[in-house]
């Protein structure tokens, strides 16, 4: 007697159907499922090309001229330029003037970097009280940072005048003896400058230092008045640690302003008198503007680059060797 030969139904996945008709689901019915192609990668890049276009086209591709321009003996129309090598570069190590604007720099960065944190702290532990009114203060306190530049330094070469509204006022309360020819003396001149940045951009340090305090956990203060702390205990011992990354911040972007600072040198004073205020970038200005060395400027300005990229790397390192 003949049998016919049985099937083996059992699928080896779940128990039931036979090898062949898993093997045909698998090859036919169920063709393997492939993920759909991500369009959004490339429209995000699509997105961030006309910013990487700008960034590399006027930034970069800028840089890289001017270090070739740095290269030159020339007065920014000849269409003949003399290459020179490194000659510009070697003659700035010798330059007086830029030793002296470069420590113009110096002094003046030191001085509104640590006045205007100090004033910005201040304000900003005294307006996170109960005191009446303190939205219109901040409000006032802030003005000035949107001021234009421009406007800022008429209003104070005015104010600063040996005719002007400050010494009148002296004169008014008797005080004589304190007026001064405050942007004509050379011994007064880069601090008036000083004191302009300051009056100016103390409010941007306000701002960042308030919005730090607000964060602060008040539990810390409770702690610290439970252990029997006092006001300046707790501002020395709680708030200015926990107050570090706004600290590095301020620091950072002022030594980079510092460098930077160009508009109220060149409006109030010029970089007078007598070069007692000239800063890097208004000899940068004469240089390629006044005296046509178009090849000596570029290679200031790669220093100034240099610096500025030097002293930025410096900060960073040591606020994260802080940190850890």
């Amino acid at each position: 007697m003949t049998m016919s030969p049985t099937l083996d139904t059992s699928d080896p996945e779940d128990g039931t159907g036979t090898p062949g008709d898993s093997r045909a689901r698998r090859g036919h019915g169920h063709p393997p499922t492939r993920r759909p192609k991500r369009r959004g990668g490339r429209t995000a890049y699509l997105y961030v090309l006309p910013a990487l276009i700008l960034v590399v086209g006027v930034v970069y591709l800028g840089i890289g001229y001017n270090g070739w321009v740095s290269t030159l003996d020339w007065n920014g129309i000849d269409p003949n330029p003399e290459s020179v090598g490194f000659d510009n570069y070697v003659k700035i190590f010798s330059d007086s003037i830029f030793w002296d604007s470069l420590s113009h720099v110096a002094i003046f960065g030191v001085i509104v970097i640590l006045v205007q944190m100090a004033l910005g702290l201040a304000m900003a532990l005294i307006f996170s009280g109960p005191i009446f009114g303190r939205n219109i203060y901040k409000i006032i306190v802030f003005v000035p940072v949107i001021l234009s530049p421009a406007a800022v330094s008429i209003a104070f070469r005015q104010l600063l005048s040996p005719d002007g509204q400050v010494n009148e006022a002296l004169r008014f309360i008797g005080l004589d003896v304190l007026t001064n020819a405050w942007i004509a003396d050379p011994k007064t001149a880069l601090i008036a400058l000083a004191v302009i940045n300051i009056w100016q951009w103390t409010g941007f340090s306000f701002i960042l230092y308030q919005a730090s305090v607000s964060q602060i956990d008040q539990n810390l203060y409770e702690a610290a008045q439970i252990d029997g702390a006092g006001t300046w205990r707790i501002i020395r011992s709680i708030v200015i640690p926990q107050l570090k990354g706004t600290h590095a911040t301020l620091a950072l972007t002022g030594v980079i302003g510092a460098l930077k600072t160009f508009d109220i040198v060149f409006l109030v004073t010029g970089g007078g008198p007598g070069r007692s205020t000239e800063f890097l970038t208004t000899y940068i200005y004469k240089q390629a503007v006044q005296q046509f060395n178009s090849g000596y400027a570029a290679a200031l300005a790669m220093v100034l680059l240099v610096l500025a990229l030097t002293l930025t790397a410096f900060q960073m390192r040591a606020y994260r060797f802080g940190e850890d």
